[in-house]
């Protein structure tokens, strides 16, 4: 189990280190689409570096008439 779990961390440093590369953490504006983009190259962790490049767009409904 140690090793899992150290396999794990591993996992998110390395999609943290990706974040911080393409720039995800500079800004002050904050927005779904940014924490999602941000979450997900997270998760992805060392896919981002064989040509994943996951982004989340938050588009609202448009409300009915």
């Amino acid at each position: 189990m140690r090793i899992g779990s150290a396999l794990l961390v591993i996992w998110l440093i390395i999609g943290a280190i990706a974040g911080g590369q393409r720039s995800y953490y500079n800004g002050s504006s904050t927005n779904c689409a940014k924490l999602g983009t941000i979450a997900v190259t997270i998760l992805a962790g060392p896919l981002n570096y064989t040509g994943v490049n996951p982004k989340i767009s938050c588009t609202l409904p448009k409300p009915s008439s």
